[in-house]
């Protein structure tokens, strides 16, 4: 056996056992997760009394947002919670995430109260439908609701649409909303104004025309109102509400939905889009940077998860991709800023259809889209100048950069023998069509593999 032999077995059991040691960290972390992440939710669930949940629905109604709601539904579900009080002060949002939330709301096991406040708060546009969808609808003194006619909203501004089209949104947008509203024995056609004529409604207004149950100054009041109260459910039960002594627990938005909800935003996605195609445009033209690919691929991923959730328009990566195709034209063809400005434009639309017509206004803002659209196109027409520039560059590695280059004869050259030439402090084996003796200067014509072919200097100046 050889000294080595000891050796390599000691290395192979101790690779074997860091893979054994990684393997059952694995294992534990994979064992013990489902108890960390369910420990939350289950911290009170030795608790005997009612509970009821409490969620807030603030700030437009998005993607993120309507998994926070349905997560705290479920969860609530799970625990078989006595009531789910959402508390809303929202201008709206998209139809999509809206529907997701109503679905939720009259699917769930658990009464649920929608409750407008504090005073000055809003239930308007989406956040009107969520209202009327709910077991319970309370509103604060000093809150609104209504306002809930669908807008084709591109940039942040309204557009102008066929009377026919509108005609056909808004119905569509009618029946849904009497498809819940009748069943909670709520007024239809009131609520229809919302719709049909734009029609914002206070509190009180609300109350007189059958759209809500109860106005109460806050929480504590709204839970000693129901406490005791029957309702009736989506599905045709009737439940009393048990609320006396109940724990009322927070459900809120955890760190990763908060971090989400902020990438899913329209400006946001699209400045991760921008800076993801300038990223990785950057690591392609300048290889070996890598800093440019890393920074890009992550923001590039997030942007891609974030169109994941946004109703976004292809024309509008279309428009983008268009843009990039013009500036990197304007590096190489001389057209005096004309492509680049047709960069500018076609990246600048880009973001204003990028997002498609969600319920209430919204989109990339057009602050944020020059801001983001000239630093994008000097960058890119940048980048590639300095590309094109490089290409005429001398060779500075390589077989290339030898030839041309003077050395030094160290071992005297026989005409078509081999001898020795030192080029950048290296040794070479050389050859020449005629004798050089030793310390003369020569100058490298070609290379062929590790042998040079060379020729005295004297006999290329003399000319």
């Amino acid at each position: 056996m050889s000294a080595r032999e000891p050796w390599r077995r000691r290395a192979f059991r101790s690779r074997h056992a860091w893979a054994a040691a990684v393997f059952l960290v694995f294992c534990a972390i994979g064992a013990f997760a489902p108890a960390w992440l369910a420990a939350s939710p289950s911290a009170d669930a030795h608790n005997s009394g009612p509970v009821i949940l409490e969620l807030k629905l603030d700030g437009e109604v998005e993607p993120i947002l309507a998994t926070y709601i349905d997560e705290g539904l479920a969860d609530a579900a799970r625990r078989h919670g006595s009531l789910v009080l959402i508390t809303m002060d929202t201008p709206g949002g998209l139809s999509d995430s809206m529907k997701d939330i109503i679905q939720h709301i009259l699917a769930s096991p658990v009464p649920v109260a929608v409750y407008v406040s504090p005073t000055g708060a809003r239930g308007a546009s989406a956040g009107f439908y969520i209202l009327l969808s709910a077991d319970i609808a309370a509103m604060a003194p000093g809150t609104h609701a209504g306002a809930a006619s669908p807008i084709i909203a591109i940039g942040g501004f309204p557009q102008q649409i066929d009377e026919v089209f509108r005609r056909k949104i808004n119905q569509d947008a009618m029946a849904f909303l009497r498809s819940f509203t009748v069943r909670r024995g709520r007024n239809p056609e009131l609520a229809e104004k919302a719709i049909t004529e734009s029609k914002a409604f206070t509190e009180k207004e609300c109350l007189d025309g059958k759209m809500i149950d109860l106005i109460v100054n806050t929480s504590d009041d709204l839970m000693r109102e129901l406490d005791g109260r029957t309702v009736t459910r989506f599905d045709g039960t009737k439940v009393t509400l048990e609320l006396k002594n109940a724990v009322r627990e927070p459900f809120e938005l955890s760190a990763r939905q908060r971090f989400l909800a902020r990438i899913v935003e329209p400006d946001v996605f699209f400045v991760l889009l921008i800076l993801g195609v300038l990223g990785l445009y950057t690591e392609f033209t300048h290889p070996g940077v890598i800093v440019p690919g890393v920074i890009g691929g992550i923001c590039l991923i997030l942007a891609l998860y974030a169109m994941h959730f946004l109703p976004v328009n292809l024309a509008g990566l279309f428009l983008i991709a268009l843009s990039l195709a013009f500036f990197i034209l304007e590096a190489k063809a001389p057209s005096h800023g004309v492509l680049a400005l047709g960069g500018i434009v076609s990246m600048f639309l880009g973001a204003v259809f990028l997002i498609r017509s969600p319920l209430t206004a919204g989109g990339v803002s057009l602050g944020v889209a020059l801001s983001a659209t000239l630093p994008f196109g000097v960058f890119a027409v940048v980048l590639m100048k300095l590309v094109l520039r490089s290409r005429t560059w001398k060779t500075a590695t390589g077989k290339e950069e030898l030839i041309g280059s003077q050395g030094m004869v160290t071992a005297e050259l026989k005409a078509g023998a081999e001898g020795m030439v030192r080029v950048h402090g290296e040794l070479w084996r050389a050859e020449s069509s005629q004798p050089v003796p030793e310390g003369k200067t020569v100058r490298v014509t070609r290379v062929e593999g590790l042998k040079l072919y060379v020729e005295p200097v004297e006999l290329t100046s003399s000319p």
